[in-house]
């Protein structure tokens, strides 16, 4: 038995496809068989299964369970709810990795797999070991057990532990993603009164497309902050794992904004300490956490990359734009937007303001979303190092954290490649539109150099 993926699943942080055409229950058969393997000759035993809520994540877990157990591992089955519950399961359970089908926030038809083995982050060069195994047909034989565990009422506990912060009227927008159950359990246990939207989980999405980081998927949350004069609202991806957030007045508060806000009393507690943030983050945001007597630090984007910076820096707190927030002090190192929503009420209650007030009193800027241009994917690096050759040699400082990005008496702008796609994506933030506009023609004058269009 031998299984050949499609190439384009093999992310470099996931297994991701379109479901019938890149992605089946045979490709779940075969990751099943793959991973238990390597789980195996690593000496584990155990592994955990999660699933979100699209139409497709129960076939695709019956194959996957199929394949584990197949190679000899033995499965404990959560069921569904967030990838942050899976993660939780895998981190406080007797097991020696996690996987979770889901297709993030992606459209209905896609679907996919989020791994994590012995506590750590799976991907990159992992994933690739993935498909050569199962094309060499290079599996271990055995006969696993299947166990089903509910720890959803235990996670929900723990998201609460401790908690002190306050009461507030919030609206609460799971967009039919899997957090939906998680969060009608959760607004029970927190003071305060609650509005919850569209938390029955429905992989059809009847409502909008579960990704809070696009504007226009916040619009039913602002209406309802704004009917029921609400403090704040509060939004959730597909599988639970990126937060978004309106204040009372409406405004997005992104995440770079909730990363400072979720700083300040974090760095009271432990002074000095490391606040990650990916290259995408305003400027603002670094020069905050320095200003808390904090240390800033600016890395790549992606929530692997992250996480394994933050162990190496032993950072309790990080973050990125997509709206990926990760917390280590007194958390587990993973990226979960449900306690990231209850940290959140707690820092605003420990400010003594208003979600409102923090969000007016930081700097007005004028940014752009992410822009994104498809590239030839022989192209896609090529291209950032031509820019960071040309800079360099008219000699401008450029910080190359994660393809290039320029500071200038503008503002920044940042140019880099996507781990994920055939696409460059840039970005860029000044004080006013003028500057603005100088930063875009910058990005544009490299772009032209190297043959390439914003399209």
């Amino acid at each position: 038995m031998r299984h050949h993926f499609h190439p384009t699943s093999l992310r470099e942080y996931d297994i991701r496809g379109v479901v019938g055409k890149t992605l089946g229950t045979a490709d779940a058969h075969a990751l099943g068989r793959s991973f238990a393997t390597i789980v195996r000759r690593a000496g584990g035993t155990r592994v955990v299964v999660g699933r979100d809520g699209r139409l497709s994540s129960p076939a695709l877990e019956a194959a996957l369970v199929a394949g584990l157990i197949a190679s000899g591992v033995d499965v404990v089955r959560v069921g569904l709810g967030p990838t942050p519950m899976l993660y939780y399961a895998e981190a406080v359970l007797e097991v020696d990795g996690g996987i979770q089908i889901t297709g993030s926030h992606n459209p209905a038809d896609h679907n996919g797999f989020k791994m994590v083995a012995q506590h750590r982050p799976f991907f990159g060069e992992d994933i690739q070991t993935l498909g050569r195994m199962a094309a060499a047909g290079d599996w271990e034989v055995g006969d696993g057990t299947v166990l089903d565990h509910v720890v959803e009422d235990d996670y929900v506990g723990r998201l609460m532990a401790g908690y002190a912060g306050g009461s507030y009227r919030i609206g609460w927008d799971a967009g039919n993603g899997a957090a939906g159950p998680v969060i009608e359990k959760l607004v029970q246990l927190l003071p305060g009164e609650h509005h919850l939207l569209f938390t029955d989980a429905d992989g059809n999405f009847p409502n909008h497309h579960p990704d809070p980081s696009e504007e226009a998927n916040l619009a039913d949350l602002r209406r309802l902050v704004a009917d029921k004069r609400l403090d704040f609202g509060l939004a959730f991806d597909g599988d639970g794992d990126r937060i978004g957030a309106v204040d009372g007045a409406g405004r997005v508060v992104w995440a770079d904004q909730l990363l400072a806000i979720l700083a300040e009393p974090l760095l009271k507690e432990l002074p000095g300490a490391t606040i990650i943030a990916d290259v995408k983050a305003g400027q603002g945001l670094f020069d905050r956490i320095a200003e808390l007597g904090g240390t800033p630090c600016m890395w790549k984007t992606g929530h692997s990359h992250i996480k394994r910076r933050m162990q190496e820096t032993n950072s309790p707190l990080s973050g990125e734009m997509s709206g990926h927030l990760f917390f280590g002090q007194d958390y587990y190192g993973f990226d979960d937007a449900l306690y990231a929503a209850v940290r959140l009420i707690r820092a605003i209650h420990l400010s003594g303001r208003s979600l409102t007030e923090l969000r007016g009193a930081m700097p007005v800027m004028v940014d752009t979303p992410d822009l994104r241009f498809q590239v030839d994917e022989a192209r896609k690096f090529a291209v950032i190092d031509e820019v960071l050759g040309r800079l360099d040699a008219a000699g401008v400082a450029v910080n190359r954290t994660d393809g290039a990005r320029v500071t200038t008496p503008d503002g920044w702008w940042l140019l880099r490649a996507s781990n994920t796609q055939d696409v460059l994506t840039a970005r860029a933030e000044s004080a006013t539109p003028e500057g603005l506009a100088r930063l875009l023609a910058q990005i544009d004058g490299q772009l032209a150099l190297s043959g390439v269009t914003r399209g």
